[in-house]
C-alpha cells in the first residue's frame, strides 16, 4: 500500500476513534500510549476470531477440540509430562497446545480468551476469582556441589549468600522471576551481585553446576536433575512461592473442558505432594 493512502487511512482510524494512535516523528512514527493499547485489544480480537474460526471447524466435522495450556517456566517439566500422559489415558476429546509464558503474559493471555489455563506464578497480589488450585513451591538456593554453602544442612537464611554471585534470570525475557529475586534479597539485607544471566531455569542451572555461581529458583526446579548443584531450602521470607492453576473466565465450559482442567489441577496438586518430600 502507498505511504499516502495508509497515512490516510490511518487518519481515518484515528478520527473514527477520536484517540491520536501515532506520533509523528522526524524520522517515523511510534505508538501512543491510546495506540498501544488499540494494538494490544485489536490482537487479541483477531487471535478470538481466529481461534473460533478453528472451533467451529472442529465441531462441523467432528473432530477433537483444542485446549490451550499456558506454562510457567518449570511447570513444562515438573507438570506438563503427566498432564499429557493421564489426557492420552482419559480417552478426553481434546488435543493439548502449550504455550511458555511468563506470569504476566499468562494473566493478558487470560483475559483476551486467548488462552484457556494457565499454571502461573502470581507472586504476592491475590488470587484472581477463577483460581482453580494454588499449592506451595517453595524458594531453593542452586549452589555449585563443591560451595562452602553447598556443605551446610537444613533451611538456609538466604543472607548467608550475600558474598556470593549470583546467576540471574534475563530481565527481558523472565522480568517477573528477575524482580522476585531482587526483592528476596533486598528483604535478606543485601542487593544481589547479579553475574550471570539465562533465560530458562535449565540454563540457568547449568550456569550454577559450572561454578559461576548461586541462583534462588523454586523447589520444582530442584526437580531437574542437575549434576554438579546442589538444593537448600531457604528460610521462608514475607514473600511466598506458589504455583496456581488460572482459568479464562467464560459463562460456561463445556464437560471436555472440565475434563482438561480436572487432569491440570490433580497433577498440580500431586507436586504439592513431590515437593513437601524434598529435603533440604
Amino acid at each position: 500500500m502507498a505511504q499516502p493512502a495508509l497515512s490516510l487511512q490511518i487518519r481515518q482510524l484515528e478520527e473514527e476513534i477520536g484517540a491520536r494512535l501515532l506520533e509523528r516523528l522526524p524520522r517515523g512514527v511510534r505508538l501512543t500510549s491510546a495506540g498501544a493499547c488499540f494494538l494490544d485489544d485489536a490482537r487479541a480480537i483477531l487471535a478470538r476470531a481466529e481461534q473460533a474460526t478453528v472451533r467451529a471447524r472442529e465441531r462441523q466435522a467432528g473432530h477433537r477440540s483444542t485446549f490451550r495450556l499456558s506454562l510457567a517456566p518449570t511447570t513444562t517439566h515438573s507438570v506438563l509430562p503427566a498432564v499429557l500422559r493421564r489426557l492420552g489415558e482419559s480417552g478426553v476429546p481434546a488435543e493439548l497446545e502449550a504455550w511458555e509464558m511468563i506470569t504476566s503474559q499468562q494473566v493478558e493471555a487470560l483475559r483476551n480468551r486467548e488462552i484457556d489455563l494457565a499454571l502461573a506464578r502470581p507472586g504476592e497480589e491475590a488470587l484472581p476469582v477463577d483460581t482453580l488450585a494454588a499449592i506451595d513451591d517453595p524458594y531453593c538456593l542452586a549452589i555449585p556441589s563443591g560451595a562452602p554453602l553447598a556443605g551446610r544442612r537444613g533451611v538456609l537464611p538466604l543472607k548467608q549468600a550475600a558474598g556470593e554471585a549470583f546467576v540471574g534470570f534475563s530481565r527481558h525475557r523472565e522480568s517477573d522471576f528477575y524482580d522476585r529475586t531482587t526483592a528476596l534479597c533486598i528483604e535478606a539485607g543485601f542487593k544481589p551481585r547479579i553475574r550471570h544471566q539465562a533465560t530458562q531455569f535449565v540454563n540457568v542451572l547449568a550456569m550454577v553446576s559450572y561454578g559461576l555461581g548461586v541462583a534462588i529458583i523454586p523447589a520444582s526446579a530442584a526437580l531437574l536433575t542437575v549434576p554438579g548443584v546442589a538444593f537448600r531450602r531457604l528460610q521462608p521470607a514475607g514473600l511466598r512461592s506458589r504455583l496456581v492453576v488460572l482459568r479464562a473466565t467464560r459463562p460456561r465450559h463445556e464437560a471436555w473442558e472440565e475434563q482438561v482442567a480436572a487432569i491440570v489441577v490433580a497433577e498440580t496438586k500431586l507436586l504439592a505432594k513431590r515437593l513437601a518430600g524434598l529435603r533440604s
